[in-house]
């Protein structure tokens, strides 16, 4: 079927919205209507290059409508309001102990081009285009695997859900399944965008003594403030390692690390209280520590978490209900964009306009 979609052919370009051609589904494949899609930072690094192969449709944090479902899909079925999340096989040790987020497969899945099978569902003038996390989102129609979409609730704006498949959930998972912090202990958030915010409402969710964000916008931090943070720290303006040990009396039990510039990474490890845990999200470079001061003689830990360790099928509908329920307003991250104005989405994004954008592709 011919499809519009927004295609990037080379490193730093714009995104054009062209024809394309999109395969039927297979056996284990759904294609769904495209509602509307989140813009993320691991779209605009794609555009960089460091994603799929061009050309490519980008775009992860796809929501639609289910429009035809392959022979053995029994998850879902036509009319199914769903999200699209990240691309597993479902088959390794990783997916079958509970952890799809470290597939063994993500790299060549998500970032590949390709579908499961290794063949393109998407073509133009005979010519193969790249998927993007097995969904390419930013288009009318995607086809996508089984097991990248999450069946949701049709009684909430299905426009507005689509970033809860990665940089929502990335930062409400990290503090809920990857941190698990116990209630009325501290916790500190570096970096106020989408995945931080989503950090900052999960965090209060649980029930923290110390919620405390740091960034360097105090348009951020006021918002922070708004969704639940206790304390908001202007890093161009505070010594932040001071001001964090003197609120949480010694140092903060928990932290997540959103921003991947090194020395924020280093602040978070400093701030921690003995036996603290920093988990990182953000993606940085080198960071220079002292193993034994900084780490082993405090007994401090460092984690690494890919999509917050969430199983999008439980966490996503988990993230719904908090919705309903007013306990996690992330409707207030968000900014709406037509289709066609969705280069100017990714440039609101990097200048920090809009914390969360969403391309409007339905009409």
């Amino acid at each position: 079927m011919k499809i519009q979609a927004a295609l990037v052919r080379n490193a730093n370009e714009a995104l054009n919205i062209e024809e394309v051609e999109l395969m039927e589904p297979k056996a284990d494949e759904v294609l769904i209507k495209i509602v509307a899609s989140g813009v993320c930072h691991t779209d605009a690094e794609s555009i960089k290059g460091n994603g799929a192969p061009f050309p490519a449709v980008l775009g992860h944090e796809g929501s639609g409508i289910i429009d035809k479902v392959g022979a053995s899909v029994t998850n879902v079925e036509p009319g199914d309001h769903v999200v699209l999340s990240y691309s597993y096989c479902g088959e390794c040790s990783q997916c079958l102990t509970g952890h799809q987020n470290l597939c063994e497969r993500t790299v060549e899945l998500n970032f590949g081009g390709k579908s499961k099978d290794g063949a393109n569902r998407i073509h133009q003038h005979n010519h193969a285009i790249s998927t993007f996390f097995g969904q390419s989102s930013f288009a009318t129609y995607s086809i996508a695997n089984k097991n990248n979409v999450v069946k949701v609730d049709k009684d909430v704006d299905l426009a507005l859900l689509g970033p809860l498949g990665c940089g929502i959930q990335t930062g409400s998972g990290t503090v809920m399944n990857s941190l698990s912090p116990e209630p009325g202990t501290s916790i500190v958030i570096y970096g106020g965008g989408a995945v931080g915010l989503s950090a900052v409402m999960a965090a209060k969710i649980i029930g923290l003594k110390h919620i405390i964000v740091v960034d360097l916008h105090q348009n951020r931090l006021d918002l922070a403030m708004e969704l639940g943070a206790t304390h908001a720290l202007n890093g161009k303006e505070v010594d932040v390692v001071k001001e964090i040990k003197e609120i949480t009396n010694g140092g903060s039990h928990y932290a997540v690390e959103t921003t991947g510039a090194t020395p924020v990474i280093k602040q978070s490890i400093a701030a921690l209280r003995v036996s603290g845990k920093v988990a990182i999200v953000g993606m940085g470079g080198d960071v220079t520590l002292n193993f034994t001061n900084d780490i082993l003689m405090e007994g401090k830990s460092i984690i690494g978490t890919v999509q917050g360790d969430s199983i999008p099928q439980l966490h996503i509908p988990k993230l719904v209900q908090y919705y309903k329920e007013g306990k996690f307003p992330f409707d207030k991250l968000v900014k709406f964009y037509d289709f066609e104005d969705i280069n100017q989405a990714f440039e609101d994004s990097k200048t920090g306009i809009t914390i969360k954008p969403i391309v409007k592709i339905a009409k």
